[in-house]
């Protein structure tokens, strides 16, 4: 994916500069609040600790808190850039942290490049920190400050550039091994890099079971061997061997293995064809890997073959361990992460790779079937279970090999305990992205002319889930696309003054509105200078398969033409508005918060199997309550009569509905009220589809939830159209234009489904 300039620079300047922030845990508003968390209340703690040092876990965040240590040397591909250079990537490491396995991160940037310094600013921030992560920092300096904090420190110390990616790769290495029919004590392994990354994947593949003997290392040099002086160090020295083969091409001959931490292309066809049966490639240069996977597979068709690419199976990823790995040595108080913690990381994702896939996680990616063999030797990224995987393998190899301070006693409890602490919701959208990659639909923009609207659409075809149109004049187009520096390659481009079928389209109209009041003089005038008619019309026609619009519109100017045009779906008497909220520990429907002034039960009754039937495209069963300031009869009045009313209309259409009501907003979303005062509900463990009364209720919640209750809103979302119709918030952000477009794809999807 092309990532521009200006936009990452944007990403990172935009509001609140950088890309984390600290936040308080505790309430701060009253005078009792500031004497509790400072002075006085604060000396209490600290005497605790004082008396015992282990209390510091206790009442600090020291527990869940990683420092992410550099000093700019070898920062990505960019190399010795300094430490305020590299500061972007870590607090990027940062974010990864935090949002996949809530674990806080203070990152420190060094200005040295002395190794003893490293080592001692490490040492004498111990007490500050329940772990230390290594970055980014060059060979062979950062073995040596690994191994020295290690003896030092009594907490662990994690260099991800070498371990990352070598228990990664080393999970990959143990079901590869196993499908090419091989013994891991017996393979011939060629390596070819020979820094942090490198090393440390040879050393790691020998704790797993490759035999030293059967490894030849490569640098840019050539073969490391007995008696070489050039170019070497000690930690090369650890792998020279006795041969007479000098270069990689040599080296490769009959191996089993190649394990790429290089450059791009430097693995030829003609290589691969001299490799043994079944040959194994980890090509993980990034982003060029050695070879690519489609000359691997046409130099053999036996390859069984990993990238550190996600467009490519069976992706070497360093997400899939250093945040979970740091999450199971933190919860048990690991004194250090050692080999056994190690090990027992790559074998969870190895053996996570042989279970059965869930629909969600092959939905997730757009894929039918998903399942151990050649193309998935390794979970994806995404995989909600490799949090519950790996770092509950993690505490308890810390606990077996006796480096745990705090035990776990429940690991199922420890399970749902994780899944709870992150619980999902930041992923709400990944199905939808994967289900619109899937069958891409062509979504037209009436607002075309828009940079925001053009960036979006760039971005769909890039993320592979829209085929764009624009509407508007081409050159008014181009001018801004060249403003901004956009590339417009893969968008349609259509001026309807100039379009070939515009007569046709007023004819149409004309012929659709006639007795409503349009004349054949406004259906010319709709239909060639009023862009929502036309994208309508495009919809209607056939010629697009969903639009998008209103990011400079008020919503009824949007909706009308849609509605006058393409109509709604003949099921329902009305349609809806839906918003999505994203919290941290949940996800919410909200309906209808946008078109419905004062719906009748009948109106309810609609809104409510729309809400349904969306918000199983995320893979959620929706459990449903109809709210109103009465809990079951508590109070009368025509709100709660009317949802009343609404509920038994439901039940008479969908008796499979997990639906409840009247009820009030807490009772709905708070499930010990349920269990203890409405246990006759079928509504248990808390709604997350809610249906408001009327537009002022429904309007008003999802506005102070977005503001003051921290919810990421997407939408507002149209629902019981005929088409995939859908309006945007006006002054939408790019990503937001691109959450609706991946909604209006799969909307267009399921209608096209249900038209057949």
């Amino acid at each position: 994916m092309k990532i521009q300039r200006e936009e990452a620079l944007e990403y990172h300047s935009s509001g609140r500069k950088g890309k984390i922030e600290v936040i308080i845990t505790k309430p701060c508003v009253t005078q009792r609040d500031l004497s509790l968390a400072y002075t006085p209340g604060v000396a209490e703690p600290c005497r605790e600790i004082h008396k015992d040092i282990e209390k510091v876990y206790e009442y600090t965040a020291k527990g869940n808190l990683v420092a992410v240590v550099t000093n700019g040397t070898a920062v990505l591909g960019l190399g010795n850039i300094g430490p305020e250079a590299g500061k972007p990537v870590m607090e990027g490491k940062g974010v990864l942290f935090k949002a996949f396995a809530d674990i806080d991160v203070f990152d420190l940037e060094l200005r040295s490049e002395d190794p003893e310094e490293v080592v001692r600013v490490c040492q004498i921030l111990e007490p500050t920190f329940g772990g230390i992560n290594l970055e980014d920092i060059k060979a062979p300096e950062c073995f040596y400050i690994e191994e020295k904090l290690k003896e030092t420190l009594q907490i662990p110390v994690f260099h991800d550039d070498q371990h990352g990616t070598a228990i990664i790769s080393g999970a990959a290495l143990l079901n590869a091994v196993e499908l090419a029919g091989k013994k891991i004590d017996e393979i011939k392994v060629v390596y070819n890099g020979a820094g942090a990354s490198g090393i440390a994947c040879a050393k790691f593949h020998i704790s797993l079971g490759v035999k030293k003997e059967n490894i030849i290392m490569c640098d840019t040099i050539g073969v490391i061997y007995k008696g070489r002086t050039k170019g070497m160090n000690p930690y090369k020295e650890y792998f020279a061997v006795e041969t007479d083969k000098r270069t990689l091409e040599e080296a490769l001959v009959g191996a089993d293995v190649f394990v790429g931490l290089s450059v791009g292309g430097i693995l030829t066809k003609e290589m691969v064809r001299s490799m043994a049966p079944n040959p194994i490639i980890f090509a993980m240069a990034n982003p060029d890997p050695e070879i690519t996977y489609e000359e691997a597979l046409e130099a053999r068709s036996d390859v069984i073959m990993a990238t550190g690419r996600s467009d490519y199976p069976n992706q070497v990823n360093n997400v899939l361990g250093f945040p979970f790995i740091f999450r199971g040595a933190l919860d048990v108080r690991a004194t250090t992460i050692n080999e056994e913690m190690k090990i027992a990381a790559a074998y969870a994702l190895a053996r996570l790779a042989k279970e059965e896939v869930p629909e969600i996680v092959k939905r997730a990616y757009a894929v039918k079937d998903l399942k151990f063999g050649r193309e998935y030797i390794i979970p994806k990224p995404f995989d909600p279970r490799v949090l519950t995987w790996v770092a509950p393998a993690v505490a308890k190899a810390a606990m077996d090999s006796g480096v745990a301070r705090k035990p776990i006693e429940d690991f199922e409890k420890y399970k749902r305990q994780l899944d709870i602490r992150m619980g999902r919701a930041q992923l709400i959208m990944t199905p939808i992205f994967h289900k619109a990659a899937s069958n891409p639909k062509k979504i037209v923009f009436p607002e075309g002319t828009e940079p925001k609207i053009i960036r979006a659409a760039i971005l769909s075809i890039q993320e592979k889930i829209a085929k764009p149109i624009l509407l508007g004049k081409r050159d008014i187009i181009e001018k801004v696309a060249q403003d901004n520096d956009y590339d417009l390659t893969g968008i349609e481009i259509i001026d309807p003054e100039t379009f070939p079928k515009l007569q046709l389209y007023i004819e149409e109209y004309f012929k659709l509105r006639q007795r409503k009041g349009v004349t054949y003089e406004t259906a010319v005038k709709d239909m060639t200078y009023r862009t929502n008619y036309f994208g309508s019309m495009m919809v209607h026609m056939g010629d697009a398969d969903g639009m998008i619009s209103g990011l400079t519109k008020h919503y009824p100017n949007t909706i009308r033409p849609a509605l006058q045009i393409i109509g709604r779906d003949q099921r329902y008497s009305k349609v809806s508005g839906l918003y999505i909220l994203s919290f941290k520990k949940g996800v919410y429907f909200l309906s209808d918060t946008t078109v419905n002034l004062n719906p009748t039960a009948e109106d309810i009754c609609d809104i409510t199997l729309q809400a349904a039937e969306f918000v199983k495209n995320f893979d959620i069963t929706p459990k449903i309550a109809l709210l109103s300031y009465s809990n079951f009869g508590s109070a009368e009045g025509e709100i709660p009569e009317k949802m009343r009313k609404a509920l038994q209309l439901i039940k008479n259409k969908r008796p499979d509905l997990v639906v409840d009501g009247e009820m009030q907003a807490d009772t709905a979303v708070v499930p010990e009220i349920i269990d203890e005062t409405y246990p006759f509900s079928e509504l248990k463990g808390g709604a997350n589809v809610l249906i408001f009364p009327d537009l002022d209720s429904g309007n008003i919640a999802y506005k102070l939830l977005s503001r003051l209750g921290g919810a990421h809103p997407i939408g507002p979302i149209l629902l019981g159209m005929n088409k995939s119709v859908h309006v945007l918030q006006r002054g939408a952000t790019v990503n937001e234009i691109l959450e609706m477009i991946a909604i209006a794809v799969v909307d267009a999807q399921n209608k096209e489904k249900s038209n057949h």
